[in-house]
C-alpha cells in the first residue's frame, strides 16, 4: 500500500459543525428539502426504487452508512420525540451526517430508520482518542517456512485473499497530528467498517439527550425506555450473493461461502476475516473455539482407541466369564437388592452388564484418566501461545481492556442516586453507597444459595425415586419377563430400567432449571447495579457457571462417589432418610457403578449437546421467519438493507457469554468423568465440529451485525478452565480408585490370587462375601411370591452380597477382611500417586512452554524498534522542513493563523464532551 498524501479533506470539523447545528436546530435532525443547501450531495439522491437492496450509502451514493437507528411515533411520545430532536441535534454538533427515512417509506408503514455516517475528520479525531492502531510501515520480518509436506493439509486450506483479507503491517496508535506519518491511501477506506462503527457507537454512548440534565447520555437509556426501538450497523450485503456495488467489501457473502456453510465443516477458519468483520471480541471466541475442537481430535483420538483396546481384549474377560458361567455365576445366589419386593437372583443376570462395563472398565482407561490429566495441561498452555499470537496479529498488545468497558452502564446511572467526586477525572459522578451495596451483596448471595440447595434437593428427589422405582421394576420385570425380547432383551435388568429412567427425569429437571435459574441470575445481578459491563459480565459469570456447575454435574458426582458407597450389609442395612423410609441405598452391580455413570454422563452431555444446537439454530430462524413473512413477496427495491437488517435477530451483550458457558460445561464433562468414557471427547469433537458452522451461521444470517469490541483474550473463562484442569485431575483419580473395580481387580491379581500362576480366576468368588439367610430381618426379607421359581429356602442356606467382610460363625463376623483395608490401601495409594504424578507432569510442561512464541517476541521487540525509529526521523524532517519554511517567510505575518488555532481547539473539545 502506498502513502496517501496525508491531506485533510477540504471540509473540516469546524465547517460540518457548524452545518449540522444551523440543519439540525430547525428540523429534529432529518435532512428534508432545506438540507440541501447544507449536504449539495443530496441533490444527487435518487427514489427508493431506484435504490440497490444492498445499498450501504446515503441517497447520495457517496457516504456510507455507519449506523442506524430506528423508532415509531408513539400517540403520547411527546417525550420521547423531544429527546430525539436534541440527541440528534448534539449528534450533528459532534459531527455526523444523519439521513432519515420516513415511516411511509418502511416496510410496516411505521418505523422510522436514521442513517449515520461518519466523516473523515470525525474519525480521525476519534481514532486518536480511542488509540486505535493502524499502519504505518509494511511488515519487514520474513513470513514463516512452510511446514514440511504442507501440500497435505491442502484440502482443507482457504484462499488466501479469505485468510488474509489485508496485508500485514507494522502498527502504531494513530495520532492525528502525524495524519502522514501513517499509510492512509484512501480515507474512505482506510478505517474499516467494523472499527468506524465502533467510533459511531463510542459518540452515541456519550451523547447527551436532554437539555435540562448533562448527565442523561448514551443510545443504551435511549433504547431502555423506548425512545428508539433498536440501534445496529449493517451488514454489506445480502448473504447469499455478493452486493452489486462493487465498493462494497462483501465480506458478509465470503463468511457465509467460505466459513458458514456446512460442506466447509473440514476447512480452516478465515479468522482475520472475522475480525476484520465482527471485531476482536468475537474473533477471539471463534479463535478459542477452533483451538478447543483441534485440540480435542487428538484427545478423541486416544480415547477411541482406548476403546477399540477394550473391544480388542473383549474375550480376555476372565471375571465377564465367570459371571456369565452357569457353573460359576449362575449357581450363585445373591441376597435381595431391596426390602420385600425384591427376591433372591443369579449372578448370572448380570452378564450383560458385565460385559459393557468392561469396555469402559479396563487397564487403558487407567491410561487414558493420566494421558487426559496431562492433556488439559498442553490444550492451556498452547492456547496462551496461541492467543499471544492473536495479540500481536491483531493489535491488541497493551491493550487495554478497561479503556472499552469502563464506561458506566446506563443502569447504573439511573438508580445510583448518590454524587461523589471521582479521584481520576475529579468529576461528580454516581455511587453507591457501601450499605446498600453490602445488602443487595447479601440477597443475592442468599438467592443464590437457595438456587442451589434446589437443585440438591431435586437431585435427592431423583434419588428417591431410584430407591422407589426399582423395587417396581424388579416386580414388573420378575412376572413379565423382558428376557424373552429380541436383541434387547438381555440387555433390560432392574438396574438398567432405574438407571435410564432416571438420568432422563434428571436431565428434564436440569434444563427446567437451567431455564429459571438464568432468569433469575440475570435479575440479582441487575438488582446489584454493577458498576461497568466488565463488572457485570465477572458477577453473571460467577453466578452461572456455579449454577450449572452443581445443576449439571451434581448427578455424575452421585452415581460416581456416593452411589454404592454407603451400603451397609444384609441384617444392617443404611436407608437414606432412616428406617422408617424404607429408601434403601443403592449397591452398584456386581460389575461396579462404572456402566452407570457411564450411561448418566451420555445421557446428560449428548442431550445437552442435542438440545443447544436445536434451540441456538432453530429458534432464530424460527424468528426470523416470522418477522420477515410479509417482506419476502416484495421486490428488492423495496425492501432496502436497513430494513433487512432491522428484521434480524438482536445478538446481545451477553450473547457470547452463553456460547463459552455452553462450551466450559462440556469441557467440565470431557475432562472431570472423562475415566468412565473414553469417547466423550469424540462426541465433544463431533458436536463442536458441527458447533463452530451453526455459530457461524447464525452470526452470519440470522443476526444483526454486532457492534465492533476489542478483546485481548477469553477473560475470567481462562481461569475457570484452569480450576476444572486441576479439579479433574481429583475426581478422575478418585473415579479410577473408588467407582471403577481397576484397583481391587490388580490387589486380587498380585496379592489373592490362588496358586502360583497369576490370573484372574476365582476373583468373582473373592469379591462377593456370604451371609446366612437365616439372619436376615424379617422386614427385610422378600415377600410370598417374590423370590423366582428356582428358589427353594431348605436348599439354600446362604446369599452372596458385594463387600468383604467374615462370614457367619466366624469370629469377626461381618466385619471387613484385612484385604478390604488392603484395597482400601492400595485406593489411597493410586490416588496419591496419580495425582501427583499429573501434577507434576503438567506443572513441568507449563513450564517448559513459554507462553508467548519467540518469533512474536521478536515481532514486538521490532515493530517498537521501528516505532522509535521512524518517529525520530518523522519529527527531525518536520522540524528541518519548519525551520526552512521559517527561514524563506521570516517577514511573513502569520497572525491569521495564530487566531484560527485557539478555534479549532476549543470545537474540538466540544465535539468530544
Amino acid at each position: 500500500m502506498n502513502r496517501g498524501p496525508g491531506k485533510s479533506s477540504d471540509e473540516t470539523l469546524i465547517e460540518m459543525s457548524r452545518t449540522a447545528w444551523s440543519s439540525g436546530e430547525e428540523n429534529n435532525g432529518f435532512h428534508t428539502s432545506s438540507d440541501k443547501e447544507s449536504f449539495p450531495l443530496e441533490n444527487a439522491a435518487v427514489d427508493k426504487q431506484q435504490q440497490s437492496k444492498d445499498s450501504v450509502y446515503f441517497r447520495d451514493g457517496v457516504r456510507r452508512i455507519d449506523f442506524v437507528l430506528s423508532y415509531i411515533d408513539d400517540k403520547d411520545g411527546e417525550k420521547k420525540q423531544d429527546r430525539r430532536k436534541e440527541f440528534e441535534t448534539n449528534l450533528q454538533k459532534a459531527g455526523l451526517d444523519l439521513e432519515t427515512e420516513d415511516k411511509s417509506e418502511s416496510e410496516d408503514g411505521k418505523t422510522y430508520f436514521l442513517k449515520i455516517h461518519v466523516p473523515w475528520e470525525v474519525l480521525a479525531t476519534y481514532a486518536d482518542v480511542l488509540k486505535i492502531k493502524v499502519p504505518f510501515k509494511a511488515n519487514d520480518i520474513p513470513a514463516k517456512k512452510e511446514v514440511p509436506m504442507g501440500w497435505l493439509f491442502t484440502p482443507y486450506r482457504l484462499p488466501d485473499h479469505v485468510m488474509n483479507p489485508e496485508p500485514d503491517y507494522f502498527t502504531y496508535t494513530f495520532d492525528k497530528s502525524k495524519i502522514d506519518f501513517f499509510l492512509i491511501e484512501d480515507k474512505e477506506t482506510f478505517f474499516p467498517p467494523s472499527t468506524r462503527n465502533r467510533i459511531v457507537y463510542y459518540i452515541l454512548s456519550r451523547i447527551p439527550y436532554s437539555k435540562d440534565d448533562k448527565d442523561k447520555k448514551g443510545i443504551k437509556r435511549l433504547l431502555n425506555n423506548g425512545t428508539y426501538t433498536s440501534a445496529f450497523p449493517l451488514h454489506d450485503c445480502r448473504y447469499w450473493t455478493r452486493s452489486r456495488d462493487s465498493n462494497c467489501e462483501s465480506e458478509r457473502y465470503s463468511l457465509y461461502k467460505h466459513w458458514a456453510g456446512f460442506s466447509c465443516f473440514y476447512k480452516e477458519q478465515p479468522l482475520n476475516l472475522i475480525r476484520k468483520y465482527y471485531g476482536e471480541k468475537i474473533g477471539i471466541y471463534f479463535a478459542w473455539l477452533g483451538f478447543y475442537t483441534e485440540m480435542l481430535s487428538y484427545a478423541a483420538v486416544v480415547g477411541l482407541l482406548c476403546f477399540i483396546y477394550g473391544v480388542a481384549t473383549f474375550d480376555n474377560n476372565v471375571w465377564s466369564k465367570e459371571i456369565c458361567n452357569e457353573t460359576i455365576g449362575g449357581q450363585i445366589v445373591m441376597c435381595p437388592l431391596c426390602d420385600k419386593k425384591c427376591g433372591y437372583w443369579k449372578l448370572s443376570t448380570t452378564c450383560s452388564s458385565s460385559w459393557q462395563s468392561y469396555l469402559f472398565d479396563n487397564t487403558a482407561t487407567v491410561f487414558f484418566a493420566i494421558f487426559m490429566g496431562i492433556w488439559v495441561t498442553l490444550f492451556l498452555e498452547f492456547w496462551k501461545r496461541r492467543q499471544a499470537r492473536l495479540e500481536y496479529e491483531w493489535d491488541l498488545v497493551d491493550f487495554e481492556e478497561e479503556q472499552q468497558q469502563l464506561q458506566l452502564r446506563p443502569e447504573y446511572e439511573i438508580k445510583c442516586t448518590s454524587r461523589r467526586i471521582n479521584n481520576v477525572t475529579q468529576e461528580m459522578e454516581p455511587y453507591l453507597p457501601l450499605t446498600s451495596k453490602c445488602a443487595r451483596s447479601m440477597l443475592s448471595g442468599a438467592t443464590v444459595l437457595f438456587w442451589i440447595s434446589l437443585i440438591i434437593a431435586s437431585i435427592i428427589g431423583v434419588i428417591a425415586y431410584r430407591l422407589a422405582v426399582f423395587a417396581a421394576f424388579a416386580s414388573i420385570m420378575k412376572e413379565n419377563e423382558t428376557n424373552k425380547l429380541d436383541v434387547v432383551g438381555s440387555l433390560i435388568t432392574p438396574q438398567f430400567a432405574t438407571s435410564v429412567t432416571a438420568s432422563c427425569i434428571n436431565f428434564v429437571i436440569i434444563m427446567i432449571l437451567n431455564f429459571l435459574y438464568e432468569r433469575v441470575a440475570i435479575k440479582i445481578t441487575d438488582m446489584e447495579v454493577p458498576k461497568t459491563h466488565v463488572e457485570y459480565e465477572n458477577k453473571l459469570t460467577v453466578k452461572m457457571f456455579l449454577f450449572q456447575f452443581v445443576n449439571y454435574y451434581s448427578s455424575c458426582f452421585y452415581v460416581a462417589f456416593f452411589k454404592g458407597k454407603f451400603v451397609g450389609y444384609p441384617g444392617n442395612y443404611a436407608y437414606m432418610f432412616g428406617k422408617w423410609s424404607g429408601l434403601r441405598n443403592e449397591e452398584c452391580e456386581p460389575g461396579g457403578c462404572l456402566i452407570e455413570l457411564t450411561t448418566q454422563l451420555v445421557i446428560v452431555m449428548v442431550g445437552k449437546q442435542v438440545w443447544g444446537n436445536i434451540q441456538e439454530a432453530l429458534v432464530p430462524w424460527l424468528r426470523n421467519w416470522w418477522v420477515s413473512r410479509s417482506a419476502r413477496n416484495h421486490p428488492e427495491s423495496l425492501y432496502s438493507r436497513w430494513e433487512q437488517d432491522h428484521d434480524l435477530q438482536t445478538f446481545s451483550q451477553l450473547g457470547l457469554f452463553y456460547e463459552y458457558l455452553e462450551m466450559v460445561i462440556q469441557f467440565g464433562f470431557i475432562t472431570l468423568f472423562v475415566a468412565s468414557f473414553p469417547l466423550a471427547p469424540l462426541l465433544a469433537l463431533m458436536n463442536n465440529i458441527l458447533e463452530v458452522r451453526v455459530d457461524a451461521w447464525k452470526f452470519t444470517t440470522q443476526f444483526r451485525r454486532p457492534v465492533a469490541a476489542k478483546a485481548h483474550s477469553i477473560g475470567a473463562w481462562e481461569e475457570i478452565l484452569n480450576m476444572i484442569a486441576v479439579f479433574s485431575v481429583v475426581t478422575n483419580a478418585f473415579i479410577v480408585s473408588f467407582t471403577s473395580d481397576m484397583i481391587p481387580r490388580l490387589v486380587y491379581l498380585y496379592a489373592y490370587h490362588p496358586g502360583n500362576e497369576i490370573t484372574m480366576e476365582g476373583y468373582i468368588n473373592n469379591s462377593l462375601s456370604v451371609f446366612n439367610i437365616s439372619q436376615i430381618p424379617i422386614e427385610n426379607r422378600p415377600e410370598d411370591g417374590e423370590n423366582p421359581e428356582w428358589y427353594d429356602s431348605t436348599n439354600i442356606t446362604t446369599c452372596r452380597y458385594r463387600d468383604y467382610r467374615y462370614p457367619s460363625g466366624h469370629e469377626k463376623e461381618y466385619k471387613h477382611t484385612m484385604q478390604f483395608w488392603h484395597i482400601l490401601a492400595a485406593k489411597l495409594a493410586f490416588i496419591i500417586i496419580m495425582e501427583h504424578v499429573v501434577f507434576v507432569v503438567k506443572f513441568f510442561v507449563a513450564w517448559l512452554i513459554p507462553d508467548v512464541p519467540s518469533d512474536v517476541k521478536a515481532r514486538v521487540k521490532r515493530e517498537r524498534y521501528l516505532i522509535q525509529e521512524y518517529l525520530h526521523d518523522y519529527e527531525l524532517e518536520k522540524l528541518k522542513i519548519q525551520l526552512s519554511l521559517n527561514s524563506q517567510n521570516i517577514d511573513q505575518c502569520t497572525c491569521p493563523t495564530t487566531a484560527s488555532a485557539p478555534l479549532k481547539v476549543e470545537m474540538l473539545s466540544d465535539c468530544l464532551t
